[in-house]
Parts: structure tokens; sequence; C-alpha cells
């Protein structure tokens, strides 16, 4: 039972590394039950670059999250991001022995799996294959051919691809941190289960996860994953930007861009000073706010521009009725949500992680938190919602097999009886 099941969800990010652990309550909700983080020092842009301060900030952050749960946590689901994934679109086909029997679970099964064995550029690996339409005996556009008669079955499938180095670097440091490896989920899948709703995957919707190292993109229309990137600038870059331009270290350059940064200069108060101390023996700095907004506005203008590109590319502008929904550390940014709104003339939200949680810390209710959230509830909810209703399906179709089988064993029974009763009759004759 959900109930009785507990999931973690690992978040190996550029900035934190976070562990979260939950179960599903009566109400079908997300319980939280612990959550430990740790600084991540050894990740670079999503990929891991150093194998040892990984494990003992992946180790730090479990052990926080063991204490708070009681429990001794052995298998997590990780999230994968970075600049190295790759995704496309691949058409594949079977052709079923039989007209009459109707397209089964099985069927899909296994024109999904044959997707794994397409060809892929040397040193990646396939971690998703997500089918989107389907066309059976060259009836295009179906959404779910379960239940239907045919005998050639053809799909669309988003295939995503991820680096081999960066899969094995990851596993490693799981590995070595004494865990098993679940599901590897790609981050920005994981945040949409977490901070979109059914109603706007079905309208077309484009995430936009703003992390420390990448930001990550996903489009939805008519509940199906449809285009997915990464783009390697995220919120870290806006800090270097920050102490390149004010001549501040880099802890001070993260806490002006969280405090005082503005993603819209206009909006900034051009009267307004930040003084911070100076180095050994010099005088404290003083930062305009105006200027530090100016700095933060030109690179999250360029973020924007290469998500809208996305968009653009992916064929779906036009077609998104949800807009964009921003999330991750990023979306925090003041004004972000309204530069966000003039550049690309869409509707725009900021995406908070509350959509299936219960009750909860509110700290966890913030958008840094949706990947996390996210992997745990890919525990429980499969990134496509057809395969929720398949694995639904599994047992009615077993059910109806061992009833016609009964049937039939009945039948035959009978018949048998009614033979040996003829045979005996025409004896006895």
């Amino acid at each position: 039972m959900d109930n009785d099941k507990i999931v973690v969800g690992l978040d190996i990010g550029t900035t934190k590394i976070c562990a979260v652990a939950g179960r599903k309550n009566e109400y079908g909700k997300l319980e939280i039950l612990g959550m430990g983080k740790a600084d991540s020092d050894g990740v670079i842009r999503g990929i891991v670059t150093n194998i040892d301060k990984t494990i003992s900030s992946i180790l730090k952050a479990m052990e926080e999250a063991s204490e708070q749960t009681g429990i001794d946590i052995q298998v997590v689901n990780v999230g994968i991001a970075g600049q190295h994934i790759r995704s496309s679109v691949h058409h594949n086909g079977i052709t079923r022995k039989s007209q009459d029997d109707e397209i089964t679970v099985e069927d899909i099964a296994q024109l999904t799996n044959e997707m794994y064995r397409i060809v892929i550029p040397p040193g990646s690996d396939i971690i998703h294959v997500m089918p989107q339409d389907y066309t059976v005996d060259y009836e295009a556009g179906i959404k779910d051919p379960v239940g239907m008669s045919g005998v050639r079955l053809e799909a669309d499938f988003h295939v995503i691809t991820a680096q081999t180095n960066a899969i094995n670097n990851i596993n490693k440091c799981v590995k070595r941190s004494e865990l098993a490896i679940d599901n590897l989920i790609l981050e920005p899948l994981a945040s949409s289960l977490s901070v979109l709703s059914d109603e706007e995957k079905e309208a077309g919707v484009c995430l936009v996860d703003i992390g420390g190292g990448t930001t990550d993109v996903a489009i939805f229309h008519e509940n199906i994953i449809r285009h997915t990137a990464v783009i390697p600038f995220g919120g870290n870059i806006i800090t270097s930007d920050i102490k390149q331009g004010c001549m501040v270290m880099n802890y001070q350059a993260e806490s002006l861009k969280t405090k005082f940064g503005k993603a819209i200069t206009e909006e900034a108060s051009p009267n307004e000073i930040v003084s911070i101390p100076g180095l050994r023996n010099r005088p404290p700095k003083e930062i305009s706010v105006k200027n530090l907004s100016s700095i933060i506005e030109a690179r999250m203008e360029e973020i924007i521009e290469l998500v809208h590109a996305e968009i653009i590319t992916s064929g779906y502008e036009g077609k998104l009725a949800g807009g964009l929904v921003l999330t991750g550390g990023g979306a925090q940014l003041n004004s972000i949500q309204q530069l966000v709104e003039y550049m690309t003339g869409m509707d725009v939200r900021i995406g908070y992680p509350n959509e299936h949680l219960g009750k909860s810390s509110s700290e966890l209710k913030s958008p840094m938190y949706a990947t996390a959230i996210g992997l745990v509830l890919s525990g429980f909810m499969s990134l496509d919602d057809r395969e929720n209703r398949y694995n639904e399906a599994k047992p009615e179709e077993r059910t109806r097999k061992m009833e016609f089988g009964n049937l039939f064993g009945k039948i035959m029974e009978k018949t048998k009886s009614l033979l040996v009763d003829d045979i005996e009759g025409k004896d006895n004759y």
C-alpha cells in the first residue's frame, strides 16, 4: 500500500544536495517525514566533478534525513541534469500477429522497449523513452491505443539521453554512500510532478526550473511531454557577474543578489545604497542597488532569451495556454515574473511545490525544493499519466483472462460430461 511505502528523493544540485523522505497520507497527499541538505562542493553545472566531495555532501544530507525520519534509508530516486542532456524525437512501429485481437499493454511495452535499441551517439545512454502520439493502421494522433484493433502499431517517442560518464559518476557517488538507485530521473521532469497541475499540462505549459548551475526547460501539451532542454546558465552565473561587476567576495555577491537584487532595474531605487565590509584594513564598500539590479537584469534577459528560443524550436509557441511556470531557487528573485512576462508575452506564475503536499514544513514549499519533492512523487506517480492507467489495467486484464480460462474449463468439462453420457447411453441402448 502507498500509505506504507516510503520514498526518498536525492537532488544532487550545483548549490545544494538535498534528501527528502515522504509517504502518501490517507488523503493521497504527500507527507514529508524528513529532510536533510548540505552544500554541494563537488558539482558544477549539474555534473559531478569531484566524487569525494559529493559523497561527503550526500552522506551529510542522508544522515540528517535519517535522523528526522528515524529510518535507515537504503534506496533513493536521484535527479540528473547538466548541459550534456540531449532530447530527440524518434519514430518506431511493430506489426502485430492478429487484427482481431485488441491492442494490449504488452504491445505498448514491446514497442517502447524496442526504442532502447536505437543507435545513439557514442558515450551516451538513454535515460527516458516517453511515447507521444500513437498511430494504429496508419490512423495518426491516437493518445491511448489500448483496446483498439489493428495490425500496425506505431508511435513517436521523446528520447532523452545523458552522457555515460555523468551517469557513472552519479552511480559511483550514490553507491559509495551505501545507497541504491531506484530511478534516475531528469530533473525538470521531476520538478513538473511537484509544481504543475494536470489542467496546465493539458492546456500546454512550459516549465522553467532555474537552478544554481543550469536552467531546465520542459514543455507539455495535451498531457504529454513534448520538449526538454538544459541551458548551461543559472543563479550561480548571476552571482559571478555581481562578484566581478561590484568587485566583492563570492559570498557577498550571493547575499547581495538574494537580499537586494531585482530582475528589473527600473524597480530599484537610484538612491538606495548597500554598505558591505571591506577587506582587511580597508574601508567598507558601497554598492548602488540600481547598479546591482542592472547586472542581474542583463544576465536574466540572456537566460530568458535562450528559454524563449527553446519554446520556438519546440514548435509549440502559440500553443501554450498555460504560459510559463518558473521554479527552482532562481524563481525567488524579485520582479522575475514581470520580466519574463514582458520578454515572452506569455502568462507567468511562480511554481511552488505544494500541488500534492499535505502537512509539511513551510520551508519545503519554497521553489528551490521543487526537484527534491518531485523525485519523491516520482516514486508514487509515473512521468506519463498513461503508465498509471496501464498499470491499473494489468490486474483487470489478468482477471479477465482467468475468468475466461475458468469459463472455458467449465465448458470443456460440461462438453466432456455430455459426450460421456452420450456414449454410455449408446452403449446401453
